[in-house]
């Protein structure tokens, strides 16, 4: 290999290593139970496995953290999805939510379950047990519509 060749892969490899300390945020802010979507809407046990191998850490403050998540700039990107996950739908702050906020996240849930957008594919392809089956799919929608009648708001 030429010597500009050799220059140019330190260069990079001196890059790579550096931005490993690059600090990013992976916190898990603290919890109150008495907030949870598990406590504050009527949860059945099959939904409740749905949204804690689905969406749990995406979705709440329960973030599941891979080694993989610690490696820029993959930690970028995971720590982003994340936020991002959080500030859409959270289900450990889902009691916190205006009435009329949660009728429209269980509408969204249905929607973009079925559409195939949630999960993430990115996030399936990591976590395969994520992936939701059509039977995955229609539960989780007959449920967002059956809280939807207790949570909608009064016209």
């Amino acid at each position: 290999m030429r010597a500009w060749g050799r220059r140019i892969l330190l260069v990079l490899l001196v890059l790579v290593v550096a931005v490993q300390f690059i600090p990013v945020g992976m916190a898990n802010p603290p919890e109150d139970p008495a907030l949870t979507v598990y406590v504050t809407v009527p949860v059945p046990p099959d939904i409740a496995s749905i949204l804690r191998r689905a969406c749990q850490d995406c979705h709440s403050n329960q973030t599941v953290w891979p080694w993989y998540s610690r490696v820029a700039p993959v930690s970028w990107l995971i720590a982003r999805d994340v936020s991002k996950g959080r500030r859409e739908l959270n289900l450990s702050e889902w009691g916190a939510y205006a009435t009329r906020r949660k009728d429209r996240k269980l509408q969204e849930i249905c929607q973009q379950v079925t559409r195939g957008e949630m999960p993430m594919p990115v996030y399936t392809l990591m976590h395969p047990r994520a992936r939701l089956s059509d039977q995955d799919k229609k539960a989780m929608c007959d449920w967002a519509d059956a809280a939807r009648k207790q949570v909608r708001p009064a016209s």
